[in-house]
């Protein structure tokens, strides 16, 4: 039989690169007709340099507030926080400046915003297979800072504080509506987040290949992807200033997210890095670091050809992907191994059952029965 399959395409209009990002965003703002901007950004990027008040200066009277101070996994209080925000001022667009969790969180703002959610209790209506959602009609445009890629996703990872499980909230309106890639932006992203995120993406890239349900249209995203994030992030840990190496990040994590895009799923080192990070508040970038290379060790047997994909894309034909990933990564001065970020075997129970509910682990290229095949991948982590 020959092969099947289906590619779905986002929602999203358009990707600028390379462009400074304050005049970039006061464009898209004036196409879509703005009037009542609401900026999410990172505390820190606002109060250390002066790129989110570019941003709002370029914005002009477009620019109507700014919410800041969403931590990490965005919980679900401070995305109500950020709504209440929104809905103070009457938005009529939310723009994005910062790291995954900010992305995140507005893709959920979006949601409440359309849905009437005002408590954490009526966020449980946002989940997965409820009553049907009201489409969002406030649209974001979001400038990273960090290579993790949420921003070509229409899915929201948000963490419920009462399980301290991070929750993935779907519809396909809530992906940007337009995403700019600007590498100056990134300068001043603390190294650590920037290259970790950049193995976040390089996690997308890998996963998708070595899928069992990967096909050529994804595989032509992943592998440039992964070609430009090997290469782009060696060159930035030796030139932080080198903004054409941020760059070819920044447009390798772009091409990351083509495989999830497009109905690839991810594995068991997506999987378990959600319960290392919702659990034990361990950040994504680190997660991907410390799972990504067991993870391809305990998958080898099954998709052996694939990982010879990946070792091609990073530039050694026949070498072994699992030991190169590992080379990466510990290059660029990155955590190896789940002690190093202060998890016990004691803990690996607990993870190995929640990782079984996440939506990767059971679509995992070698399949995973149970949580004793997690142990296993636990312990070539430890």
């Amino acid at each position: 039989m020959s092969r099947q399959g289906r590619v779905m395409f986002s929602r999203m209009d358009e990707v600028v690169f390379g462009q400074p990002a304050a005049g970039a965003v006061a464009e898209l703002a004036g196409r879509r007709g703005a009037e009542r901007v609401l900026v999410m950004a990172s505390a820190t990027l606002d109060r250390e340099t002066g790129c989110v008040a570019g941003i709002r200066e370029a914005l002009g009277p477009r620019f109507a507030a700014q919410y800041q101070g969403m931590p990490a996994h965005s919980p679900r209080a401070a995305v109500l926080e950020a709504t209440a925000a929104a809905r103070r001022v009457d938005a009529d667009l939310i723009v994005t400046i910062g790291g995954g969790s900010i992305t995140d969180a507005a893709k959920a703002v979006q949601l409440c915003l359309a849905n009437g959610i005002d408590s954490i209790e009526a966020m449980d209506r946002l989940r997965p297979g409820g009553a049907a959602l009201v489409a969002p009609r406030v649209r974001q445009i979001a400038v990273p800072t960090t290579l993790s890629a949420g921003e070509f996703s229409a899915v929201s990872g948000v963490t419920d504080e009462r399980s301290r499980v991070k929750e993935l909230f779907r519809h396909p309106d809530i992906i940007p509506a337009a995403v700019v890639l600007d590498p100056a932006m990134t300068l001043a992203t603390p190294e650590w987040l920037f290259l970790s995120t950049g193995i976040r993406a390089v996690d997308h890239c890998v996963e998708g290949i070595c899928a069992a349900e990967a096909h050529p249209y994804t595989d032509a995203r992943a592998l440039r992807g992964l070609a430009l994030l090997a290469s782009g992030l060696e060159r930035v840990k030796r030139d932080p200033g080198d903004l054409d190496a941020r760059l070819d990040c920044q447009l390798g994590s772009w091409l990351s997210m083509g495989p999830l895009a497009a109905g690839v799923p991810m594995g068991a080192s997506h999987g378990i890095g959600y319960v290392l990070g919702a659990a034990f508040d361990i950040p994504h970038g680190h997660t991907s670091c410390i799972m990504l290379p067991a993870v391809m060790r305990w998958n080898l047997g099954a998709n052996a050809a694939r990982q010879a994909m990946v070792a091609t894309a990073m530039g050694q034909p026949g070498g072994d992907a699992a030991a190169l990933l590992d080379e990466l990564i510990t290059a660029l001065g990155m955590p190896r191994s789940l002690a190093a970020v202060g998890i016990g075997r004691d803990d690996f129970a607990r993870i190995a059952g929640a990782a079984m509910a996440t939506p990767w682990v059971p679509r995992n290229p070698r399949p995973i029965a149970g949580p004793e095949q997690v142990l296993e991948i636990l312990e070539l982590a430890a």
